[in-house]
């Protein structure tokens, strides 16, 4: 709804020229959605299983209806933009065309306003039943059984039932027990992270059994979502004294907690706190009184656990204790070993990856079961239909975290069902996709990549997906110790898979599911190892198709009308070199990634593509692009690093880039000179070398490019040849100046100008350093305060005496240095 509602807001600019009557009446329908938009939110902040059957059903018709107005608006769009020439054809073609580009508007500009009209009329109906059903008061849903929080069954384990807690145990115990004289009077603060049913509820019941007779009074309070502030103040009170005092405000019961703490030792631990603004204010109770007092808190979001005190991170179980708790569960306290289920055994802890309450639910599942049936368990891990109050359990301290996401957050998780389970996501690729789907909310000054980027964050840091660093195997791509992947864990997966299915958001079909006609009215496709040709059967409302399969068993590409996002993956490697010969058709389309197709040529129809932001062409044996690209001014990001394409001369053209991966330029390449026209590129990758032989201005040209791109945040490239003379008197890494928002440099080329150029003071962004140095001087480096990754091949050996004093190196997390082989032989210093 959201990037509805901007789009309405474009088609009112002037350059659209629309008329005065049809004006108002866009005016109107935006209003109209914003109103509709603002109940949603409400709507969206309730669980689905506790709401009224009607506000469903309103929410739903809601959903269907900004598809269908989005899909209007686009088309009238596309029709102007197609009436727009890329080149000026000559003088009587050019009036021609001119007069048939009128009367196309003229027939838009018609037709936009006839639909108007028409939507117009069906949003005021549906506003209506809104009013009827009162979705603007819209609550949960009560009337069933009270909901008891599923986390207070941690609370009360007997000792002898807990698995895997004594090892996290005894380190809290240990960081708590500090005997440095009066740092041990000092008030300390520790936070346990980690994401929802790792046991921190657990973990930090038992530090509290195990640590609360040492202390002179102490509480063990549970928050949860949406806490009254109030109630949580009193809660603590009352497992401090025994009382509760609901006539005071939350000021008068600070005043009193604090009264009452002043001169006491105490251990009070705060489980589940969701928000800084709800610590923020209990903090103002808790004295700093000097006698050796501790707080405890627990959350599954890493910005409240840096908030609030020393962060703790809990691990998942390892493989020998993650066996141990299966089997003490299945076995109903004792462990007992299935040896002859050993294989079963290690595929299912392996999904459930350490995470007890994932362990837990799967055993109780399986409890009494026959052996056939885990098989059945185990490919449908999860909620599935099971009546087990394990499986209710995990399902409701998971949605905790869903429903605590705000709308647009939402929105991306959802997302992530496209993918199947263990896959490997690109976090780039990924943000790319959402900027594509309109996901993104634009926020003024900053860019849909950069905003994205930080969604990406916030869904780490609120434990609803994993975030991976460069995998080994990649690692030669990109510096290692840098967050550039993800992985949803199984049981998030499923999860989101369940409410994507309920909300119609994204219809997946594997090798398990027919294709039936019901998807045909799928909105988002995903296509994951399918064994039998899919029908092709119209998809007129398909916005999405993400495909991991052959391309033989995808439907035509003509029976897409209103696609935006095309990705293609085969995992065999196939050749399918006309499966794109009706790309050209998909006049909506924003995202195009093939991978691994087998396609030799693209149509040069692609260039009619006018609203393409994202072309990936991963590994293919294309060996040039058509010139028709050029004119595509919408797009972002261009990816061909694993093709042997070589540089177009027209890539200067392309000035929206902000993303550029090539394979290699060669030495006849005018590259070095377009690339100076790319002024909005933030990451430039070259993943073979850049060829600079030849004039001797050629090195100049490209410092003078590299300098011009004042937004680059990124520059990887594997490697640059072209030697300079010594005596030469252009320098020009001396006339310019790299850009200050530089975060990663990766240009490994022997040339000892640059040097001057990479210093803290002019390069203070910079996280990840790669260079190929003569003398390197590591004191320099010590001296970036956000550099993370250093990587150096030097040609001389490191001396380890000047690698700076107190302070250098704050967040270096990988170092590696590879000297010149022929010192190695002499002795010198290799590392890393």
């Amino acid at each position: 709804m959201g990037s509805l509602i901007l789009k309405l807001g474009e088609i009112l600019k002037e350059e659209y020229k629309l008329q005065t009557r049809v004006k108002e009446d866009v005016k109107d329908l935006n209003r109209e959605l914003e109103s509709m938009q603002v109940a949603l939110r409400k709507v969206g902040d309730v669980p689905r299983d506790q709401l009224d059957e009607q506000v469903k059903l309103w929410a739903n018709e809601v959903r269907d209806l900004s598809y269908k107005i989005e899909d209007i608006i686009d088309k009238y769009l596309v029709q102007l933009m197609g009436t727009k020439p890329a080149v000026k054809p000559r003088k009587l073609k050019r009036l021609r065309k001119k007069m048939s580009d009128l009367f196309t508007e003229l027939m838009a500009r018609h037709a936009i306003g006839a639909d108007i009209k028409e939507i117009k009329a069906r949003v005021e109906k549906v506003a209506a039943r809104r009013d009827q059903y009162k979705v603007n008061d819209v609550v949960p849903n009560l009337a069933g059984p009270l909901m008891v929080d599923p986390r207070l069954s941690a609370l009360y384990k007997d000792r002898k039932e807990l698995v895997g807690v004594d090892d996290s145990l005894n380190e809290l115990t240990k960081k708590l027990s500090n005997e440095d004289g009066d740092v041990s009077k000092q008030l300390q603060i520790l936070s346990v992270f980690g994401f929802g049913g790792l046991g921190k509820t657990t973990l930090a019941k038992a530090l509290y059994d195990k640590c609360q007779a040492q202390f002179d009074c102490s509480a063990f309070v549970p928050v949860g979502r949406n806490p009254s502030v109030k109630k949580l103040l009193n809660d603590i009170l009352f497992e401090l004294v025994g009382q509760k005092n609901l006539e005071l405000d939350e000021r008068e019961l600070i005043n009193k907690l604090r009264g009452l703490i002043e001169n006491k030792r105490y251990l009070i631990i705060i489980d589940d706190i969701w928000d800084i603004e709800t610590w923020k204010i209990v903090k103002l109770a808790l004295v700093h009184n000097n006698c050796g007092s501790k707080i405890i808190t627990t959350t599954r979001i890493l910005e409240v656990a840096t908030t609030t005190g020393e962060v703790y991170r809990l691990q998942p179980l390892s493989p020998d204790l993650s066996e141990d708790l299966f089997h003490r569960r299945l076995s109903g306290g004792e462990i007992k070993r299935l040896d002859h289920l050993r294989a079963e055994v290690d595929k299912i802890l392996h999904k459930c990856g350490g995470v007890p309450l994932a362990i837990i639910t799967i055993a109780s599942l399986l409890v009494g079961k026959p052996v056939e049936f885990w098989s059945k368990v185990y490919t449908s891990i999860g909620f599935g239909h099971e009546e087990n109050e394990d499986v209710e359990n995990t399902r409701k301290i998971l949605l905790f975290s869903y429903y605590d996401l705000p709308c647009h957050l939402k929105t991306c998780l959802l997302y992530l069902s496209i993918y199947p389970e263990d896959h490997l996501i690109e976090k780039d690729r990924l943000i790319w996709k959402w900027v594509a789907e309109g996901f993104i909310h634009v926020e003024p000054g900053v860019g849909l990549f950069e905003i994205g980027e930080r969604y990406f964050n916030e869904l780490v840091n609120k434990s609803m997906i994993m975030p991976v660093e460069q995998p080994q195997y990649l690692s030669i791509k990109m510096g290692v110790g840098i967050v550039t992947w993800c992985r949803v864990h199984d049981m998030i997966l499923d999860m989101i898979c369940l409410l994507s299915k309920e909300e119609n958001f994204i219809t997946v079909l594997d090798s398990d599911e027919q294709y039936t006609t019901s998807h045909c009215n799928a909105r988002r496709l995903a296509v994951q190892h399918v064994v039998q040709p899919l029908a092709s059967t119209s998809t007129l409302q398909t916005r999405s198709l993400n495909a991991i399969c052959d391309a033989e068993m995808l439907p035509s590409l003509s029976c897409f009308e209103v696609l935006r996002v095309l990705a293609l993956e085969d995992p065999l490697g196939s050749h399918n070199p006309n499966y794109l010969e009706h790309v050209g058709k998909l006049v909506h389309l924003r995202h195009l990634k093939l991978e691994s197709m087998g396609i030799r040529e693209l149509p040069k129809e692609i260039g009619h593509l006018k609203f393409l932001l994202v072309l990936d062409l991963g590994r293919n044996s294309i060996s040039e692009l058509p010139e028709s690209i050029g004119g595509l001014s919408q797009l972002k990001c261009l990816n061909m690093c694993e093709t042997e394409i070589e540089v177009p001369c027209w890539i200067g053209n392309l000035t929206s880039l902000e993303e550029l991966c090539l394979g290699q330029v060669g030495v006849r390449s005018n590259f070095v000179t377009e690339l100076g026209k790319l002024t909005a590129l933030r990451k430039l990758r070259i993943s073979g070398s850049v060829y600079l032989y030849g004039d001797d201005s050629r090195m100049n040209s490209w410092a003078e490019s590299v300098a011009k791109l004042s937004k680059i945040q990124v520059i990887d490239i594997h490697s640059v040849y072209g030697r300079r003379d010594p005596s030469d008197e252009e320098k020009p890494w001396e006339q310019y100046v790299l850009s200050p928002q530089l975060r990663v440099l990766h240009m490994c080329y022997d040339e000892p100008r640059l040097m001057a150029r990479i210093n803290p003071r002019l390069l203070p962004n910079l996280s990840q350093l790669k260079l190929f140095i003569y003398n390197p001087d590591l004191e320099v480096f010590g001296s970036f305060h956000e550099l993370v990754s250093l990587e150096l091949n030097t040609w001389s050996a490191l001396h380890h005496d000047t690698m700076g004093g107190a302070g250098a190196f704050p967040k270096l997390r990988v170092f590696n240095n590879t000297s010149n082989p022929w010192l190695v032989s002499r002795g010198g210093y290799a590392g890393p």
